[in-house]
Formats: C-alpha cells, sequence, structure tokens
C-alpha cells in the first residue's frame, strides 16, 4: 500500500512537472506576443511553408515605426549589434558592440546581403520592406557539415492608433534531418533569454532617442513585465 502511494506521488510530481515545462516552453515561445500576432501572417512565413518549431515574440515601443526601423536596419555583428548580452554572445568569439547611436553608413539594407553573427557565421537578407520588415535566413554550420535545418529570422513593425509601434519578431526552424529538434530545441530557451533582452533593447534605444545613455538602466523585470502581451 506504501509503495502504491508512493508510485502515486512519483507520478503527480512527473506530471506535474511536464506540465510545468510545457507552460514554461509556451510562455517563451510566445512571450510579449497577442493572440493576433502569434496567429498572423508575416513577412517571410512563406519561405518555410510548413514549420517545425515557430516562436513569435513582440513588444510595445512608444515611438513611430520610422524611429525604431533604423536600429533594425543596422543589426549584426561589425555593425550595430543586436542590443542583447554583448558579454554572453562574446564568450564565444562573435566579437558584438551593440551600438546606442543610429548610424548613417550602416542604413542601406537590400535583399541578398549578408548580416554576420559572428564573424564567421552569417544569415543572409531573404526579405526587406524599408521601414516595416526585415527577414533574415539562414542557419549555423556543424563545422564543415551543413546545417541540418534552415531558419527564417523577421522583425515586423506595426503601428498603433496611439502612435506607438508593436516590434514583432519570429522564429520559423524547418528541420531538415529528424534529429535536428534534438539540436534546436535546447538552443531556443537561450534564444528566448537573448531575444527577450533585444526586443527591450530596440525599445529602449527607440524611445531615448538614439541618446548614449540607452542602456537605460530599468529594471528589466519590470520593464519587460509592463510591455508584455501589451
Amino acid at each position: 500500500m506504501a509503495a502504491t502511494k508512493s508510485r502515486l506521488r512519483l507520478a503527480g510530481a512527473l506530471g506535474a512537472f511536464v506540465l510545468a515545462a510545457l507552460a514554461a516552453r509556451k510562455w517563451q515561445l510566445r512571450w510579449g506576443a497577442n493572440p493576433r500576432e502569434v496567429t498572423a501572417t508575416l513577412t517571410g512565413d512563406d519561405l518555410i511553408a510548413e514549420p517545425d518549431l515557430v516562436a513569435t515574440r513582440a513588444i510595445t515601443i512608444s515611438a513611430p515605426a520610422s524611429e525604431v526601423w533604423p536600429w533594425l536596419a543596422q543589426l549584426g555583428q561589425a555593425r550595430g549589434g543586436f542590443y542583447s548580452y554583448d558579454a554572453w554572445e562574446n564568450l564565444v568569439g562573435c566579437d558584438i558592440h551593440s551600438a546606442d547611436r543610429v548610424v548613417p553608413e550602416w542604413q542601406h539594407v537590400e535583399v541578398g546581403d549578408e548580416v554576420k553573427l559572428h564573424p564567421d557565421v552569417s544569415m543572409a537578407v531573404a526579405g526587406v520592406d524599408e521601414g516595416r520588415a526585415l527577414v533574415l535566413r539562414g542557419a549555423v554550420p556543424m563545422g564543415k557539415a551543413a546545417a541540418p535545418y534552415d531558419c527564417t529570422w523577421a522583425f515586423v513593425l506595426r503601428d498603433r492608433p496611439d502612435g506607438s509601434t508593436r516590434l514583432v519578431m519570429r522564429e520559423r526552424y524547418g528541420y531538415t534531418r529528424r534529429w535536428a529538434g534534438l539540436l534546436i530545441e535546447p538552443v531556443e530557451a537561450v534564444s528566448f533569454v537573448m531575444s527577450r533582452k533585444m526586443l527591450m533593447g530596440v525599445r529602449d534605444r527607440a524611445e531615448a532617442g538614439g541618446a548614449p545613455d540607452v542602456a537605460a538602466q530599468r529594471d528589466e523585470t519590470t520593464t519587460g513585465g509592463r510591455h508584455a502581451g501589451a
């Protein structure tokens, strides 16, 4: 009898853990995005028509899209960076230095351009709707072998009636090897942390108008909660 109760408690604990993990994963994959944004068709979705994994995240920025776009246009290593945790990225040799100002020389972006993630790794610009959407496509190779997946990374700006802007970020992964999910799923958890910081980094810079002190000594927990799902 005692053994049966022990097994039931263990099963209950495992069930609770699984449910909590699933809930956390759903939250991570949809951080800040409202239901309409999660289900909306965005620029670049057609490039991977049947993805195996999709993450849609978003944030509200108290600035018009015209003041947000310049920060997206200059994304990239050796350019404006990614406005996330530079120190973490540089631990793996990315040599990222996120800009706190809009640089005119980095504002031209067109299809076919290379956006570097690392000195030796890049994504290609697959779509541009100037002032509205930027879509990158590519994957990180595994040594000399091709990556076991295809990926798009889209940034879409949507105006709001009050003059603010919604920045919607979407990642779509299509697996070209059965085991690719074993690689991508753990990486996506890290991507969530970096993407959340990136969204807030773009927001802080756009709202500050490019002032040099935009690293914006805000409490990330408080501000992230304020904007999530707005």
